[in-house]
């Protein structure tokens, strides 16, 4: 290579690695306002529409075969997320070759930055789960209950206090995966275009990955990209959040709950159906001494699920409560921890990025 292409590819690197700490700062700082036109929504309503166009023939779908249905699921995840990668991979040349002025540098890269914070979200799921969390404080179950209903998938008109926090900390867990370090590791590896087309994944299988009968076929590509996209993430995921768990406990005095969350992980990562939330899932249950998992209501019907973790079984109803409004609590500030333990390996992973590149 010529030391000219070379030095390119170091300034790209470099440009990248600035990109994503302002973009990391703005979305700690005001996450996703409403009112800033999301990506995300722009995939999922092309999702939508291309789902209506691939079904429109349909006139049965009960009748309609297996096969046919995984091939319009096979097509509608390449299409978009083929698209997507090619339409951010296009904006992120642009942006970062658009140079005419100082004037239109700083444009360029406030706008790359607003771009990487879209597939960040750390303040979105720490302000949504502390939301549900001082609802509960408050004794307003029935409200908690409702904010909890809008970050996660089960049914929760009837669940308790408890149950309401255990939602709580599962959701913590496993977005701490697909929604920081995840994008995070995908920026890292591949810029801005990989991290969208790992948003793009995502979305499909949180809007067609489902394994009810309208879905099974149909999104069963979607399920299995997912599956596939957020295996290494995961596992980084719960690695991080042992350390996190060690970092809260040097500020505690206590090692325990450390080595608590790594056999847990160890021990009960692999018990959830899914092959990647249980890994983060039961690395926090260890750090906190809970117990996660169990029997849950989608649309109705009971899923059993199998526990995850440990908890005591010399204590009341009561202080479980309690016992589970402070795990919760900590769950906040370890997860806290872990996205920024996730921010240092995504700029570690694009240092290493720039010296391969340039040698």
């Amino acid at each position: 290579m010529s030391p000219w292409f070379l030095r390119l590819k170091w300034w790209l690197s470099m440009t990248e690695a600035i990109t994503l700490t302002a973009a990391y700062l703005l979305d700690m700082a005001i996450g996703d306002p409403r009112w800033l036109p999301h990506p995300v929504r722009g995939i999922g309503w092309a999702i939508e529409k291309m789902e209506r166009v691939l079904r429109r023939s349909e006139v049965n779908r009960q009748k309609t075969e297996d096969l046919t249905e995984k091939l319009s699921g096979i097509l509608l995840v390449a299409v978009v997320v083929g698209v997507t990668y090619g339409i951010f991979y296009f904006i992120n040349h642009l942006l970062l070759t658009f140079h005419f002025s100082l004037l239109t540098s700083y444009l360029a890269f406030i706008i790359l930055a607003v771009l990487i914070a879209t597939t960040i979200a750390t303040r979105e799921l720490m302000k949504s789960a502390q939301a549900v969390i001082d609802e509960v404080k408050t004794g307003e179950v029935e409200r908690a209950r409702g904010r909890l209903g809008m970050i996660v998938g089960r049914d929760t008109h009837s669940l308790d206090q408890k149950g309401i926090l255990k939602a709580t900390i599962e959701t913590l867990s496993e977005n701490a995966s697909d929604g920081i370090v995840a994008p995070l590791f995908y920026f890292a590896l591949g810029g801005l275009p990989l991290a969208m087309a790992y948003k793009a994944v995502n979305t499909l299988d949180s809007m067609v990955g489902y394994k009810n009968n309208t879905y099974r076929n149909f999104g069963w590509a979607a399920a299995r990209l997912d599956d596939v996209a957020n295996y290494v993430p995961a596992r980084i995921t719960g690695i991080l959040i042992v350390v996190a768990t060690f970092i809260v406990g040097i500020s505690e005095k206590t090692t325990g709950d450390t080595i608590s969350s790594l056999n847990t992980m160890l021990r009960d990562g692999r018990k959830h159906s899914s092959p990647n939330s249980g890994i983060p899932e039961a690395a926090m249950a260890g750090a906190l001494g809970v117990r996660l998992g169990g029997p849950s209501v989608y649309g109705g019907v009971i899923i059993e699920k199998p526990f995850i973790g440990e908890e005591k079984s010399d204590v009341n109803e009561q202080i479980y409560e309690y016992l589970y409004l402070n795990a919760s609590e900590k769950a906040l500030f370890i997860v806290k921890i872990t996205s920024l333990l996730g921010f240092g390996l995504a700029l570690l992973l694009q240092y290493v990025r720039i010296i391969i590149c340039c040698t």
